[in-house]
C-alpha cells in the first residue's frame, strides 16, 4: 500500500523552493529471518519512478539482521541497572531508561565508553547542559530502540540495536535498484532524526534531514517502515 498519509501526518513538504512528496510504503511485520532485498522488491520497487529517493528505517534493517532481541532474553548486569536509574525517560522513547537497554548498550559500545558518557553527563547536567552522554556514546547507543507500548508486536517486547554498516546497506540497495534511485537508512523520529548511511552527499544528507524532520512515516502502528522522496518545483 502506497500515498496513504498517516494520521497527523502531512503528504508533502515544501523545502528551498521545491515540494516533496513524502510517501509511506506499508508493509507486512517484518521479522528476524526476513530478507531485506524481498521486501524491497514486494513493496517498494513496483511504486518507484525515476528521481525517486528511496528511505528505509534503520529498524527494519537491524531487524533483519537479526539485531533484535526480545526483553525477557536479556540479562542485564547490576552496572546496568544502576545506570539505567538516571537516563531521562520521555513520551518518545524510553531510550537507555531501563536494564536490558542500558545493557545492549554496554554490549554495543563497550564498558568503559558507556560509563565515561555517563560520568560526563553527570557533571554537565549540573551545569544545564544535556545531550553530552550520546554525543560521547555515539550513534550506536542512540540507535537503540526499547520497547514501548505502541510500537507493533513482537517489537512491543523487544529491543532492537542499530543496523550494522547503514551506508554499506544504501550502496547495496542502490544497485539492486539498477542505480537509479538514491537510497538512505534513516533513523527518523518525533524529536529528530539522523541519516546513518546514504548513497548522497552530505548536502543531499542535510536535507533530507529538513524533509523528514517531522517524521511523515510515524512512530507506532503504521507498519510503514519505508518511504518514497518525490520532487517536484513549485
Amino acid at each position: 500500500m502506497t500515498g496513504a498519509a498517516n494520521e497527523g501526518k502531512e503528504l508533502t513538504k515544501a523545502i528551498d523552493g521545491a515540494t516533496y512528496a513524502r510517501i509511506p510504503l506499508r508493509t507486512r511485520v517484518v521479522m528476524p529471518g526476513d530478507d531485506l532485498d524481498a521486501i524491497i522488491d514486494e513493496y517498494a520497487a513496483p511504486h518507484l519512478q525515476p528521481g525517486d529517493l528511496l528511505f528505509v528505517t534503520e529498524k527494519i534493517v537491524a531487524i533483519t539482521q537479526g539485531r533484535s532481541y526480545l526483553v525477557e532474553d536479556i540479562d542485564p548486569r547490576p552496572l546496568a541497572r544502576f545506570l539505567s536509574r538516571y537516563v531521562v525517560k520521555t513520551k518518545y522513547g524510553i531510550g537507555l531508561g531501563m536494564p536490558e537497554t542500558m545493557e545492549m548498550a554496554l554490549r554495543e559500545c563497550g564498558t568503559p565508553r558507556i560509563v565515561f558518557a555517563a560520568g560526563v553527563a553527570a557533571v554537565t547536567k549540573l551545569f544545564g547542559r544535556r545531550g553530552d552522554f550520546y554525543r560521547i556514546a555515539g550513534d550506536k547507543a542512540r540507535s537503540i530502540d526499547g520497547p514501548t507500548p505502541h510500537t507493533i508486536p513482537p517489537y512491543n517486547k523487544a529491543v532492537v540495536l542499530g543496523p550494522t554498516d547503514p551506508a554499506g546497506v544504501a550502496a547495496r540497495l542502490k544497485a539492486k535498484l539498477g542505480g537509479a534511485y538514491e537510497v538512505a537508512v534513516v533513523d527518523i523520529n518525533d524529536i529528530g532524526g539522523n541519516i546513518l548511511g546514504s548513497t548522497l552527499d552530505k548536502a543531499g544528507e542535510q536535507r533530507l534531514v529538513r524533509i523528514l524532520a517531522d517524521n511523515p512515516l510515524g512512530q507506532g502502528h503504521q507498519s510503514t517502515p519505508l518511504g518514497i522522496i518525490r520532487a517536484s518545483e513549485v
